[in-house]
């Protein structure tokens, strides 16, 4: 395909996409950390205080779910087998996150306070499983983040002919600096506006392509295009050769590989663990279910229009870009010109830069947790961790920079590694999910299962491959049948192995025990766990998820296909309009969800977020220029317990007894070496506050004070007391000339710095 937009272009996009996002992102954490008082320790940056609600966490899957591969490969399997493509890849790939709800109860039932799921079976199988899962899970998380980086780079080649290796280390540059600088809760905010970007240029492509462009002629002329091309270039395997059936062999085959393949890549993937942790414990299950459903209607849409496009206008693709996933760009550009390229370039870069965030974050989390705290420093400390973490993540990103870049020259593509994926990580999903579910999984069966799957399925892989193609390369390895077979056997011999294994000699496991192993060292996110936490809800909730999880899946890939199947059914006009229509409905309708229910879950800290904005801005507008009555006269009375200090405050008070309008903040700063106070451990700033709120609460307040607020702060106590004082816009500093040092001069140290450095007033006592 010829490169319809300029070199320049392409990097202006890269880097403008990442700047843009990064921004708002950053200015979203601002926001929360300066109006809503949340502080950046470890297990904020971990966990994002495990508060998260339904809405955010249905709009982080859809996002975290939105790779390139399901904005490119989603169109290329329509291309290659019709409307049967764009729907087995919705439908293979969603079932799988709306079972993991499942699980997501039943972490928040067994194993609440966890931070990773190799840390719970750390907890119930010991240090050598953990090994063997953690490995799974690094190599899960490995190899997804490789295929968002490779398909965005291919996807920014083909368009601006920007060099695939220089685009491999640029894309993780912006996901890097975001989430070193937010963790989790970044994560979050930038797969919100990143749900609500695909979804907008979705809805976008399917109004320009069936409603507005002459080249498709609408929702009948795309019929009558497809009927054409049925005749001209019929479908192996199709029924009538046909691209408007699902009575398609070929794309049952990849249905069946899609469905085995990503279980591997919700289950052992620990970003959607981290969702479930995160989540509030009533809205993992709803979270969950409404992510998947709406999820289904990104690639189900985007290829129904996009990959029966290319067919329908007979575009020239070779099989190398059919590989790369450039069906999708070449039928954006052939209807929409250079609009079309910057929207489909556009969705594939935010999609790879707000996925590869959760995939970092995730990779840290492991590195963190399950490798310097569990085998390195149990003892670590929260700003320990964090430093850790933030370590990985730019290690990880520019690794995986050079990986892709690895992958590409060694003639890996997109589509490859995709449908090879199951093939690695499948057969951990058993032992994986019978660990939270089942209390009589055998340790030794789990492990051993997880290990041979994989070694069968490898080896399946490769003799099939060998077997039909005569030779092992990437060329025969690529074949549907031996992918298939190496897929089936590395999930379905690790299921078999652990069951039949436990139930020859089972464990009888109290899952109370995780709770008494996994402990939080955060004191108030322990406590709002306990309270939030309702067992017979959880339990509720838990039958709720099974009969929703179970009844869907059956519903979308047994009955609902194979009826189609079976009866080798080729769509009439009626019938296309139909399918065409479910698919812009649900589009919409799942837009609606991801988009609008987080703003009204979040509408009180919106409006509060507004309210000290304004609040803040008006105060120092009214009091500089136009308040006619009488200002608040605020005065800033530091105390450490001395008698001067104290001797301060009822000299504040006696001086301005004739302002009614006079409000006095007692400020106590703890002396804290380490100003950085953010990464410290929440445990101990917990402690360390309350000792500091006791002596506030122990002083007198003089009788005439009616107006007066307790500050209680850590760090130096000169720059803190200069800090509020700006901070609160206070009139005046009052402060006794010692405090309870000893020192032989006339002024205090403390008091001395504060004169030495305020902009405020400031009268010593």
């Amino acid at each position: 395909m010829t490169t319809v937009l300029s070199e320049n272009i392409g990097y202006l996009l890269l880097i403008g996409i990442g700047m843009i996002l990064t921004l708002s992102v950053i200015l979203m954490v601002k926001a929360e950390t300066k109006w809503l008082g949340t502080r950046k320790t470890s297990e904020w940056f971990y966990t994002a205080g495990r508060t998260i609600k339904t809405g955010l966490i249905a709009s982080s899957v859809v996002s975290a779910w939105t790779w390139a591969a399901t904005l490119l490969q989603s169109s290329t399997v329509t291309f290659e087998f019709g409307i049967a493509g764009s729907f087995w890849y919705a439908a293979g790939a969603s079932i799988q996150v709306i079972l993991f709800s499942i699980l997501a109860i039943e972490l928040k039932r067994k194993a609440p306070m966890t931070h990773t799921f190799p840390e719970m079976i750390y907890a119930r199988y010991g240090k050598h499983s953990h090994k063997v899962f953690l490995f799974f899970g690094l190599m899960t998380n490995t190899i997804v983040t490789a295929m968002l980086i490779l398909g965005g780079a291919a996807v920014l080649n083909s368009l601006t002919d920007v060099p695939i290796l220089y685009a491999a280390f640029l894309i993780p540059l912006g996901i890097i600096f975001y989430t070193v600088f937010g963790g989790l809760k970044a994560t979050f905010f930038a797969e919100y506006l990143n749900t609500a970007t695909i979804f907008s240029i979705v809805l976008i492509f399917v109004s320009v392509f069936y409603f507005i462009s002459p080249e498709i002629g609408g929702i009948n002329g795309m019929y009558e295009k497809l009927t054409e091309a049925s005749v001209l270039k019929p479908v192996l395997g199709n029924s009538m050769g046909s691209y408007i059936t699902l009575a398609s062999i070929g794309a049952l085959i990849f249905g069946v590989i899609n469905i085995v393949g990503n279980f591997g890549t919700v289950f052992v993937d620990q970003s959607y663990w981290q969702r479930a942790i995160a989540s509030r414990p009533k809205a993992s299950a709803g979270g969950f279910i409404l992510g998947g459903i709406a999820w289904f209607a990104i690639p189900f849409a985007l290829a129904t229009t996009l990959g029966l496009s290319a067919v329908a206008l007979d575009l020239p693709l070779t099989t190398e870009q059919i590989s790369l996933g450039l069906v999708a760009p070449t039928a954006a550009v052939a209807v929409m010109g250079d609009i079309g390229a910057i929207l489909i370039l556009s969705i594939v870069l935010t999609a790879v830069i707000a996925a590869g965030s959760s995939q970092l974050i995730s990779v840290s989390s492991l590195m963190t947790f399950d490798v310097f705290r569990t085998y390195l420093k149990p003892s670590a400390s929260g700003r320990e961790l964090m430093r850790i973490s933030r370590f990985t993540i730019i290690g990880f990103g520019i690794g995986m920079g050079i990986l892709a870049s690895l992958m590409f020259q060694s003639g890996l593509s997109l589509q490859y590694l995709y449908m090879a994926m199951g093939i690695m990580i499948g057969s951990a999903v058993a032992p994986i999910s019978l660990s939270i579910i089942w209390k009589k999984t055998n340790r030794y069966s789990a492990t051993m299962g997880a290990i041979i799957g994989l070694i069968l399925g490898i080896a399946v892989w490769l003799s099939s491959s060998a077997f039909m193609i005569g030779e092992i390369s990437i060329f025969s390895t690529s074949h549907m049948i031996p992918l298939l077979l190496g897929n089936i056997a590395s999930l379905t011999s690790s299921l078999c192995i652990t069951v039949f294994g436990s139930l020859i000699k089972p464990e009888n496991f109290d899952f109370k025990i995780l709770k008494q192993k996994i402990l939080l060292v955060d004191d108030k996110i322990r406590t709002m766990l306990k309270n939030d936490t309702d067992e017979k809800l959880l339990e509720k909730s838990l039958r709720m998820c099974k009969k929703i999880s179970f009844s869907f899946s059956l519903m979308i890939v047994v009955v609902f296909p194979l009826s189609f199947y079976f009866s080798d059914y080729v769509f009439s006009l009626e019938s296309f309009v139909y399918w065409v229509s479910m698919a812009i409905i649900w589009a919409i309708i799942a837009a609606g969800i991801t988009i609008i229910i987080p703003i009204i879950e979040a509408r009180k800290n919106i409006f509060e977020i507004i309210s000290r904005a304004n609040s803040s801005n008006s105060i120092m507008y009214n009091e500089e220029h136009f308040d006619d009555e009488t200002p608040l006269t605020k005065i800033l009375v530091p105390v450490d317990g001395s008698i001067k200090s104290l001797k301060a405050l009822n000299h504040a008070s006696y001086l301005f007894r004739t302002n009614s309008k006079i409000r006095i903040y007692l400020l106590h700063v703890i002396e804290w070496t380490d100003e950085n106070d953010e990464n410290m451990d929440e445990d101990m700033s917990h402690q360390i506050q309350e000792q500091g709120r006791l002596i506030l609460r122990s002083i007198s307040v003089p009788k005439q004070m009616n107006d007066y607020q307790r500050i209680v702060k850590l760090g130096n106590p000169a720059k803190k007391i200069n800090e509020m004082a700006s901070t609160l816009r206070v009139q005046a500093i009052v402060m006794g000339k010692k405090g309870l040092g000893n020192s032989e001069e006339d002024i205090g140290h403390v008091s001395k710095e504060v004169l030495k450095t305020s902009v405020t007033p400031v009268v010593l006592i």
